[in-house]
């Protein structure tokens, strides 16, 4: 299964579609849009939102979201990965990082894995 990405909503808005200019083909959601959660959502809840779905969590949230995924994991769940944007990350990277992640790899390859990006 291809990776399917969730951006927070913190993140710039233009980062969907300069990824999707980048490459049309990735799937790719932001909080609000259809199929996702509606803005302001509790990140506890978008972690289950983005686990239910099948999402990779895409965010700038560096403080509080290694507690809200030690929190899920403790209540015996999982996620599809988080990717969480280093300060010193251009947009550039960002969407780099993400095209070659789509690219590279599987969905289940990031089953509970918490990374960074730039990688």
């Amino acid at each position: 299964m291809k990776v399917r990405f969730l951006l927070d909503e913190n993140l710039p808005p233009r980062l969907k579609p300069a990824v999707l200019r980048y490459n049309a083909q990735i799937d790719i959601i932001r909080m609000g849009d259809d199929g996702a959660p509606p803005l302001g959502t509790s990140d506890p809840d978008i972690l289950k939102h983005a686990e239910e779905t099948r999402y990779v969590l895409v965010t700038n949230n560096r403080k509080s979201m290694p507690v809200h995924i030690a929190e899920h994991a403790a209540l015996g769940r999982h996620h599809w990965g988080v990717l969480r944007i280093r300060s010193s990350a251009t947009i550039r990277q960002v969407i780099e990082e993400v095209a070659l992640i789509w690219e590279a790899s599987d969905a289940e390859e990031w089953i509970d894995r918490d990374d960074w990006i730039p990688l």
